[in-house]
């Protein structure tokens, strides 16, 4: 009888492991799921920033209808790949990171224009993309903390072959553009 009392006990010591092993993921897996739709939340956000920002410029830039059409033209790609759902996560990096650059344009040929940064409106709309550039970026160190984690419970032992049986498969990082890689250039 007592060989049956070790016999359950171990049993259950191994389904109370598995149990707790696959809740684990699980709520690992929600966690990047839900790191990522802040992401989103952001980009949204931002996205529905760029048209007020186009329309308080047009007035003051008529001389730089180029960048005012790039910026528009990267919104509409990213607004595309986003709302995509077999785009992959790189192809989504690469656009939004476009766009981020067109802004960068944008708010540096702005200081050509007097008037224009004195704008409230400008002033106001600059503050909130740049608020929303700042949360983006948060949002993405968030989730890659939480790919981090997720990547390493499901690749370490014995967790992974619990995750390699029920399929569980490594997120992808978010990453800098290459040109954001390179050395900044100071020059006076």
């Amino acid at each position: 009888m007592n060989l049956t009392y070790i016999i359950l006990a171990v049993v259950g010591a191994v389904l109370v492991w598995l149990i707790l092993t696959y809740n684990g993921l699980i709520r690992s897996k929600n966690r990047v799921d839900e790191a990522y739709s802040d992401i989103d939340v952001q980009l949204k956000r931002r996205y529905d920033l760029i048209p007020n920002l186009v329309e308080t410029v047009k007035g003051y830039m008529n001389h730089e209808r180029d960048t005012l059409v790039k910026l528009t033209e990267a919104r509409t790609s990213a607004m595309k790949v986003h709302d995509d759902p077999k785009a992959s996560l790189a192809d989504r990096e690469q656009v939004e990171n476009q766009l981020s650059g067109v802004l960068k344009t944008l708010f540096a040929v702005s200081e050509n224009y007097p008037d224009l940064k004195a704008s409230q409106n400008f002033l106001q709309l600059q503050d909130e993309i740049s608020d929303t550039e700042n949360k983006i970026q948060a949002s993405r160190r968030f989730y890659n903390g939480n790919v981090r984690d997720f990547n390493t419970k499901i690749q370490i032992f014995p967790t992974n072959t619990i995750a390699g049986m029920l399929h569980f498969k490594n997120y992808e990082f978010f990453q800098a553009a290459e040109s954001e890689r390179e050395n900044v250039k100071v020059q006076f």
